[in-house]
């Protein structure tokens, strides 16, 4: 079942791979600019489908998120529309089992994990068709500012990976492509789903060891783990807001944890995800940091 979706922060991580997953899934893709184009009430009217891929940076979380949270109700209270947003897990908090699932409580009380708190409740409450998919930290194939390009993947060049927590511990990745492959397939079963349906995508589960010898594998020599500067992010915090909202889900890379990927699987038992490998060498392609072989290798 397709339709015609109206994309939030396509130009986003998430909101731009999800355009391009839609688009060749033969649905009819609109894409929402909030800089210049007519309110998003109207713009929504005839949407089968709100994608809100809309992230702020932290700082700006507790002051925009509420307000485009109420935005994107009203306007899918007025089309009809279901809303599809990418999930996170700070919604569980820092005392939060390893094993992640739609049945683990939404316990965060840091100011981040309450803002995605509220976020999600307020689609709840509200009644209009929500599918929440839940990830962990992306990995994207092109240029970003996210964790594994902009700190992760950031010395790769000189034979480093830093990584910001314990080698020994499993950490949950999304692969983009994936996840708006995920996205897509949820959008079309849609009809089939509860009104507020919560399901987590698996992705890749890697210790920081994992991850170091994965990324050495795709770039075809050995690569050392570096330490992250946490000591020089706390003494920023209390000038820089960025540093303190770094520091505070730093948790996420000391606690182990993995996402349940039955809930998932019941709904797409044929949703294929691409292999690590395959994944890691997409993901520093662009880099020039892949031998070419392995670069022709690689799915698009």
């Amino acid at each position: 079942m397709t339709g015609t979706v109206l994309i939030l922060g396509a130009s986003g991580r998430f909101g731009g791979h999800a355009a391009e997953a839609f688009w060749d899934a033969g649905w009819r893709v609109r894409l929402y600019d909030r800089a210049g184009d007519r309110p998003l009430i109207d713009a929504a009217g005839g949407a089968d489908l709100i994608v809100n891929g809309w992230n702020p940076p932290y700082p700006r979380w507790r002051p925009e998120v509420p307000r485009l949270t109420e935005a994107v109700i009203a306007a899918a209270r007025a089309s009809g529309a279901t809303v599809l947003l990418p999930g996170n897990i700070y919604v569980y908090g820092a005392e939060a089992p390893a094993r992640l699932s739609p049945d683990t409580p939404h316990a965060a009380r840091n100011p981040l994990g309450r803002v995605r708190v509220e976020m999600e409740a307020a689609y709840r409450a509200a009644g209009v068709r929500t599918i929440v998919l839940r990830a962990g930290d992306f990995i994207d194939t092109r240029p970003g500012g996210n964790w594994f390009e902009a700190v992760v993947t950031a010395p790769l060049d000189r034979g480093r990976v830093r990584y910001p927590g314990p080698l020994d511990r499993a950490h949950a990745w999304a692969f983009l492509p994936d996840l708006a492959r995920a996205a897509v397939a949820l959008a079309e079963v849609r009809a089939d789903l509860p009104a507020f349906a919560d399901l987590p995508f698996a992705g890749l589960t890697l210790t920081g060891a994992d991850l170091i010898a994965g990324l050495a594998q795709a770039a075809g020599r050995p690569l050392r783990p570096a330490p992250f500067p946490w000591p020089v992010l706390r003494l920023a915090a209390p000038v820089w807001p960025m540093a303190r909202h770094l520091c505070e889900m730093r948790y996420l890379w000391a606690r182990p944890h993995r996402l349940d990927p039955r809930p998932l699987a019941q709904v797409l038992p044929r949703l294929r995800t691409t292999p690590s490998g395959a994944a890691l060498a997409a993901a520093i392609a662009h880099r020039g940091a892949v031998p070419a072989a392995t670069r022709a290798a690689t799915p698009a």
